[in-house]
């Protein structure tokens, strides 16, 4: 499983905007083959930030998601919006929870 999580910090004049942006891609996203789970979550310890976290079967889901049109303008119009760059991490992961919790 490939695990992504990733932020953006919401620009107060286009706060709305990039939540409802946010909300729409991460909606799009759980129908594409290969998602898991797609989220978008405002950061309680920081109202001003939008937190993804997202789950996908491979890295070549992965890859398909990233190379869609859709998906390129999503990140594009969330960079032009906010003070700062996005941010994004990308990791695989092993479900251990039956080994750790029995």
């Amino acid at each position: 499983m490939i695990l992504v999580t990733g932020h953006v910090i919401l620009n107060p004049e286009h706060r709305e905007r990039m939540i409802a942006l946010g909300v729409e891609h991460s909606a799009r996203s759980r129908g594409e083959a290969g998602c898991l789970a797609h989220n978008c979550h405002i950061d309680v310890e920081n109202p001003d930030r939008l937190v993804f976290v997202e789950a996908w079967e491979s890295v070549e889901a992965v890859r398909a998601h990233f190379a869609l049109p859709a998906s390129r303008a999503f990140v594009a119009e969330m960079r032009a919006l906010s003070p700062q760059p996005p941010t994004i991490r990308i990791h695989t992961a092993e479900d251990v929870t039956a080994t750790l919790m029995g």
